[in-house]
């Protein structure tokens, strides 16, 4: 799989459960889940992937958007726009002391509220096919 970077890329996870106020009460309702790879903190600034700085498993998106409407916080965390984080990298490759992490590595966006997967690719040159 590829290489995550700060070039671009996005998670994304559903359902991600909020409530929601419908009237005079408040539902749960599921919304999709977006993080934005290039504002991932911190990224590795001394490895470049196609030109742009690595991320590892340290690596959090601070905000992620869909959920804007669940005003009330997601069922589990209570966060709206909440962050996102890679659960899983490639373990035999090390950036900075911890794992890369890769297109389809699993996240948890919203804080802990949606599961999630990096799905959209931040570069197309280098894999990371390890274990």
């Amino acid at each position: 799989m590829f290489a995550n970077t700060q070039m671009g890329g996005m998670a994304m996870a559903f359902p991600d459960v909020c409530k929601t106020p419908a009237g005079p009460v408040i539902v749960p309702i599921p919304y999709p889940n977006v993080a934005a790879g290039p504002t991932g903190l911190p990224p590795v600034p001394t490895i470049l992937f196609g030109g742009a700085p690595a991320h590892n498993l340290m690596t959090e998106i601070p905000l992620t958007q869909g959920d804007d409407a669940g005003v009330a916080g997601g069922v589990i965390s209570s966060e709206m726009m909440g962050s996102a984080m890679c659960l899983d990298g490639a373990n035999t490759v090390l950036l900075a002391g911890m794992p890369a992490t890769r297109l389809t590595s699993p996240t948890l966006q919203n804080g802990i509220n949606a599961p999630g997967a990096c799905l959209v690719p931040s570069q197309v040159t280098v894999l990371l096919l390890a274990p």
